[in-house]
C-alpha cells in the first residue's frame, strides 16, 4: 500500500515539475483565458475535454485541422478531443454546416469524415462556399441536401437517413447546446480551443496556431496534475493529504 502511495506521489511530483517548467512560458490572461463560470464537459467522468470550436466553412479552421489531428494523437489517455460547431457566420453557410456536423456526430461518422468535409469545402470544391476564381461567396451556398449527398458519397449513409437525422429534434437540441456553449465560452473567432470547460485559447492569445497546440498541452498537463493531486489526497493518510493538497494548490496557480 505504501509503495502505491509513494509511486503516486512521485508521478504527481513529476507533473508538478512539468507544470512549473511551462508556467514561465504560458501566462493566464495573456496566452489563454479563464472561462467563468466553467462550463460542463461532454466526456466520461475523469476525462479531460479538449474542444475545438470550429466551422467547416472557416478557412482558418481548415488550416488548423492538421495541427488539431496531431494534438488529438498526442493527448494522454485521460484526455479526449471533441468538436463544437459554430454558427455565428450565416452569410458563409455556418448554420448549415453546424447542422450537418451535429447530424454526423449523431450518426457516429464524424471522425471518419471530418478531414474529407474540410477538403470538399476548401480543396476539391464539392461543397465550396466561395468561387475559386473570384473568391466571392457563392449564391446559392451548399444546402443541407447537397451536404447529405456528399456524406453519402464518403460514408455510405443514405441521403434520406442523413437528412432525417439533420432535421431531427435531437440535432436541433444539439445545435442550441453548441450555440449556448459558444456564448458561454466567450468565443470571438475560430478556431478556438477549450480545455476542460475552463480555459479558452485563440491564435492571437497563444501567438499563432502551432502555439495554440502547445498551450493546450500545457493546460491538459495542468488539469492532469490537479486531478492526480485530488486522487492522492483522497488516498493518503491525514498528514500526507495536507502535503498533497498544498502541492495541488501550487500547480493550479
Amino acid at each position: 500500500m505504501m509503495r502505491n502511495r509513494t509511486a503516486l506521489m512521485t508521478a504527481l511530483f513529476a507533473l508538478v515539475l512539468t507544470s512549473i517548467a511551462h508556467a514561465a512560458t504560458w501566462t493566464e490572461g495573456v496566452n489563454y483565458y479563464v472561462i467563468s463560470p466553467a462550463q460542463p464537459t461532454n466526456v466520461p467522468a475523469g476525462k479531460i475535454e479538449v474542444a475545438e470550436v470550429f466551422s467547416y466553412a472557416c478557412p482558418f479552421c481548415a488550416q488548423f485541422n492538421p495541427m488539431v489531428k496531431q494534438l488529438q494523437a498526442s493527448l494522454p489517455a485521460n484526455a479526449q478531443m471533441v468538436y463544437v460547431p459554430a454558427s455565428f457566420n450565416p452569410s458563409e453557410d455556418w448554420p448549415t454546416f453546424q447542422r450537418a456536423t451535429c447530424a454526423a456526430q449523431m450518426l457516429g461518422i464524424l471522425d471518419k469524415t471530418h478531414d474529407k468535409v474540410f477538403d470538399a469545402v476548401w480543396k476539391t470544391g464539392e461543397l465550396a462556399i466561395a468561387d475559386p476564381q473570384t473568391h466571392r461567396i457563392k449564391n446559392p451556398l451548399p444546402s443541407i441536401e447537397d451536404i447529405a449527398k456528399y456524406y453519402n458519397h464518403i460514408s455510405g449513409v443514405p441521403v434520406d437517413k442523413f437528412l432525417n437525422t439533420s432535421k431531427s429534434f435531437a440535432v436541433d437540441t444539439a445545435m442550441r447546446r453548441d450555440d449556448a456553449l459558444v456564448l458561454a465560452y466567450h468565443i470571438d473567432g475560430t478556431p478556438s480551443l477549450i480545455v476542460n470547460g475552463k480555459y479558452r485559447i485563440t491564435g492571437q492569445s497563444a501567438g499563432g496556431m502551432p502555439q495554440m497546440i502547445e498551450v493546450a498541452k500545457y493546460l491538459v498537463a495542468k488539469e492532469s496534475a490537479g486531478g492526480a493531486a485530488n486522487k492522492a489526497a483522497a488516498a493518503a493518510p491525514a498528514g500526507g493529504s495536507k502535503k498533497v493538497a498544498a502541492m495541488a494548490s501550487t500547480t493550479s496557480k
